[in-house]
């Protein structure tokens, strides 16, 4: 039975090669855009893809804001026609000044920057007041994961604090969760909820001092849907417009379709329980540790080893016989997409099982022009 992954000219690619599937992405879209109701409420993050034609895709869509984690990917989402961009990563160091270039070069979109800490509001009023600027800036908040944002409980005191900083101007809040894991879903709704009663009521009282928190963007795929039935704020799903293993297998309710697959073959066939494909680390994300792919049609399979260009791994006795031969391809889903789109300078994009053309992964590297 054919892969829904394979194409006709797979023979002709080298591999490990990631691939794209536009099909399925376009897929994808749809069913985020079902979930959130209102197209205008998406702001999906682009981490994942970091390229110009899947970002326009999503403007086709009607979707135009964007989420960034770079200023690599915030110049693409920008020349790919994203209108309301947000770099949603702490700028320091000389991404202060980049950030501010590429707001200049693009005057036509709006631009935010995020911050958790008032150091940071700090170096970015005086860095836009030396240009004459007020750079939008996001409260980043700490809704659990404590890997960056303000605490919940500091966020009413710290708006106030920065709201008064020359060369800013405070638009609202970033709230992303992705410590949310519960993998039955009624649990992860009653999580969200806690924590958007929380965010309503500090909003609310924002407001009520007049101060502008007209942005507020919530969450990330596992729990934009949550978000999604409680506030009627942006959502920041990223993953799922590309969909990977680790995604599905956690959040089963995600009804989300894996639009990409690595490429791979046989190279070796080393016990008689055991094969080695040319898929080693340098071709698919290290994070998580093991498995790190799903080999389609191939699911039974189990790591052995994989490391620099090898990957082995062993089948159960019943399907020894199943072992495929030197040279087959196969095709791998990651278990974590986002980097591993960052190894890869391009992907062969497929349709109706031929290869059409070939994509750049844009911002995959740190830095395009600024």
């Amino acid at each position: 039975m054919k892969s829904l992954y394979e194409f006709a000219e797979q023979g002709e690619v080298i591999s490990p090669q990631l691939v794209y599937y536009p099909e399925l992405i376009r897929e994808n879209i749809s069913r985020m855009k079902r979930i959130a109701g209102e197209t205008e409420r998406l702001w999906p993050h682009i981490k994942t893809h970091k390229m110009a034609q899947v970002t326009k895709m999503l403007v086709a869509e009607g979707i135009d804001k964007f989420k960034c984690a770079t200023i690599a990917e915030l110049e693409m989402a920008a020349e790919a026609g994203g209108e309301q961009l947000v770099m949603a990563y702490p700028l320091v160091g000389p991404n202060i000044g980049r950030f501010i270039a590429v707001s200049k070069a693009y005057p036509h979109v709006m631009f935010y920057a995020i911050a958790d800490d008032t150091r940071q509001v700090e170096l970015l009023g005086n860095a836009a007041e030396k240009e004459g600027l007020r750079i939008s800036l996001l409260m980043d908040v700490d809704l659990g994961q404590h890997r960056t944002g303000v605490s919940v409980d500091e966020v009413e005191t710290l708006y106030h604090i920065w709201a008064k900083r020359t060369g800013i101007r405070m638009c609202g809040m970033h709230c992303y969760d992705g410590h949310r894991h519960e993998k039955d879903v009624e649990v992860r709704q009653e999580e969200v909820k806690k924590a958007d009663d929380r965010l309503q009521f500090i909003i609310a009282s924002l407001k009520d001092n007049g101060f502008d928190v007209s942005v507020v963007i919530l969450g990330g795929t596992p729990s934009f849907p949550c978000h999604a039935k409680l506030m009627k704020e942006y959502l920041s799903p990223g993953t799922c417009v590309i969909q990977d293993v680790g995604y599905r297998e956690a959040y089963p309710d995600l009804d989300f379709i894996p639009a990409a697959a690595v490429l791979t073959r046989v190279v070796s066939r080393p016990t008689k329980d055991t094969f080695t494909l040319d898929m080693g680390t340098k071709a698919v994300s290290c994070d998580p540790p093991v498995p790190r792919a799903e080999i389609v049609g191939m699911e039974y399979a189990e790591t052995v080893m994989q490391n620099e260009e090898h990957w082995v791994v062993r089948v159960p006795e019943k399907h020894i016989k199943d072992i495929p031969k030197i040279g087959t391809e196969l095709f791998a889903l990651p278990v974590h997409i986002c980097p591993t789109s960052a190894l890869y300078p391009g992907v062969p994009v497929i349709e109706k099982g031929h290869l059409k053309e070939w994509w750049e992964i844009t911002a995959r590297n740190r830095k395009i022009t600024f």
